[in-house]
């Protein structure tokens, strides 16, 4: 029986959360496993009519469950990122949820963007450090308000933390076997304190002699992502580098409704959550896809062994973008938020006496 805590957050959170849920017990139902789930409240709605972020007590609970699903987190009505640091920010910092995973993979060539590239050429991972860096919140403003303004941010990374973001990059590369390459980015010449994940790179690199190592600069990288997407197998980056490389990553595979990632401390309680942000313009509507929440359950399912689960859900979702019968992955495919849960519902149905061929 695997503990889930559920928080639906904020904006389109809550709609696509719902189709996430139903896919979920679908796929329990034809897997057999047991879940139960536990609702949290915290978000932007539940600040503005009690004034709470998230009490310190919670985190406690947080540590009883198996895994946390978050649907989305922000609103325009609260400071800019008061909400988002207290909930996600909060959750990953006092929880030490050390890796954000993010895969990168085309199902559907007519999703790419980019010419002449096919799924093929679009399938990596990006293991980005999730707890150092300028997003400690080390630094502050003086002088606010005055022409003598200054602001502070101060990166931060540590061996420890360098370290186990680049050895499960190498676990990963020898996990999937698929180009046995880890790419670490980063802008070490310019940056000189980056230079701690070069040499880690390098020390880490040497246990694994059937790996190879890669290495680029942030501003070449995100070049060669648009231009050779082919190029990356796994990739290991620093906290503000990752959130920029995979968002560019995200439209290389089609968009943000599709994108998912895990925040995870191995053997512990890990979160597992869509990227698309809240988009409070389209909150109510019915329009937004669902599928990178929906997505955001099968990492939830592989990361606690639920391995045909997870197959299952990605196969539904792949034949639905392959065959065309989901022509998009925005607001504008032309189908609303439960009319796309419930094609990824009916399609797991359809498959469940046959094994899923991705």
């Amino acid at each position: 029986m695997y503990k889930i805590a559920v928080i639906g957050g904020d904006g389109i959170g809550p709609e696509v959360t719902r189709e996430a849920m139903k896919v979920l017990q679908v796929t329990s139902e034809l897997c057999g496993f047991k879940y139960e789930t536990t609702d949290y409240p915290f978000g932007s709605e539940h600040y503005l009519k009690t004034g709470e972020l998230v009490p310190e007590s919670v985190y406690t609970e947080y540590r009883e469950h198996d895994a946390i699903f978050l649907g989305a987190i922000g609103d325009p009505r609260c400071e800019v990122g008061l909400v988002e640091r207290a909930v996600i920010g909060g959750i990953r910092f006092k929880l030490d949820l050390y890796i954000n995973l993010r895969p990168i993979k085309l199902y559907s060539e007519a999703l790419c963007p980019i010419k002449d590239k096919k799924c093929e050429d679009v399938d990596m991972v990006v293991v980005r450090e999730n707890t150092e860096d300028v997003y400690t919140g080390l630094g502050g403003i003086m002088k606010q308000g005055t022409p003598d303004e200054v602001a502070v941010a101060n990166m931060v990374f540590t061996r420890k933390g360098c370290e186990r973001a680049v050895r499960y990059a190498f676990e990963l590369a020898k996990a999937r076997n698929k180009d046995n390459k880890v790419t670490l980015i980063d802008k070490a010449n310019a940056i000189r304190a980056q230079d701690i994940w070069t040499r880690t790179l390098e020390e880490v690199g040497a246990e694994y002699p059937d790996i190879e190592k890669d290495h680029a600069y942030i501003d070449a990288a995100c070049m060669w992502l648009v231009k050779n997407p082919e190029w990356f197998d796994v990739v290991v980056t620093t906290n503000i580098f990752g959130d920029i490389f995979t968002d560019l990553g995200a439209m290389v595979q089609g968009g943000m409704g599709i994108a998912a990632s895990g925040n995870i401390h191995p053997g512990q309680v890990s979160m597992f959550e869509p990227i698309h942000g809240s988009a409070p313009k389209y909150k109510d509507k019915n329009v937004a896809s669902p599928i990178a929440a929906i997505m955001a359950v099968q990492m939830l399912l592989e990361f606690l062994g639920e391995d045909k689960g997870a197959t299952h859900i990605e196969g539904a979702v792949a034949t639905l973008l392959k065959s065309g019968r989901l022509p998009s992955l925005d607001a504008r495919s032309g189908f609303s938020t439960t009319q796309v849960g419930g094609m990824v519902v009916e399609e797991l149905k359809k498959n469940k006496v046959s094994k899923t061929s991705l």
